[in-house]
């Protein structure tokens, strides 16, 4: 497996032992990871609280600028409409994708974001790591028990 995707992979752990979705995302510049995120919707209680939009918002301020060219980002899951679009407002040259999401994946499974004409460009490739959809299928299957359990 990919460095850069080992590290998304574990921000996506540390959000499976938060109770959150395991999602985690790093952004990369000139080889080194300037940002790092996990999902933390249920603990912030914030919709946006999404791995990507942390770790975009990290690199932002870390960079002193919303425009991130020339960096790549490794995400343990498809980003979402909402993450694409800021994927692509922010200027990132390439994402790397660890695991398709059927049911909210805007980079191919529902529709593709990243493909539509607008000011930027972002390329994107799943890397397709059964760590990543491994770690999401036992997170849900965990989710189901427990709620079975609580019936």
């Amino acid at each position: 497996m990919n460095k850069f995707m080992q590290e998304a992979v574990k921000e996506a752990k540390k959000a499976y032992k938060k109770l959150e979705v395991p999602v985690g995302a790093v952004l990369v510049k000139d080889g080194v990871i300037i940002a790092r995120g996990h999902n933390l919707r249920e603990t912030k209680n914030n919709s946006l609280a999404h791995a990507e939009l942390i770790c975009i918002n990290k690199a932002c301020k870390k960079m002193g600028s919303w425009r991130l060219e020339d960096a790549e980002m490794y995400i343990t899951l498809e980003p979402c409409a909402m993450c694409a679009g800021a994927i692509v407002q922010s200027r990132i040259k390439t994402i790397y994708i660890g695991a398709k999401d059927s049911k909210n994946g805007c980079v191919n499974s529902v529709c593709n974001l990243l493909e539509e004409k607008t000011t930027a460009t972002t390329n994107f490739e799943y890397l397709l790591e059964d760590e990543c959809s491994n770690l999401l299928s036992r997170f849900f299957r965990e989710l189901r028990e427990k709620k079975k359990n609580s019936i």
